[in-house]
């Protein structure tokens, strides 16, 4: 089933980049909307594949919105963002 989901951290095209060609693989076509604020990710997924999604999402920088982090967890996904949002901005730039 189609659901939407807020998640932190998305900043740009290269966070919408490493978002979508990080989750293709196990979670299919997956939109990210960088119009609103939290950003949204919208894709097909089944409920019992959650769990998968938000862990894989926080792994990648980007938690949801739902997801309670400590203060250190927090510091954390944020910079891991950072480094997605290169890896995205990179693979734009040499057409990956």
């Amino acid at each position: 089933m189609k659901q939407t989901f807020e998640v932190y951290n998305v900043k740009c095209g290269g966070c919408a980049n490493t978002l979508i060609n990080s989750l293709k693989d196990e979670f299919g076509e997956v939109e990210v909307d960088l119009e609103v604020n939290p950003r949204k990710i919208t894709l097909h997924i089944e409920d019992e594949k959650k769990e998968e999604l938000k862990l894989k999402l926080r792994a990648l920088g980007y938690p949801l919105t739902s997801d309670e982090l400590s203060g250190f967890d927090k510091a954390a996904t944020t910079a891991k963002s950072f480094v997605s949002c290169a890896v995205g901005k990179f693979n734009v730039a040499t057409g990956k």
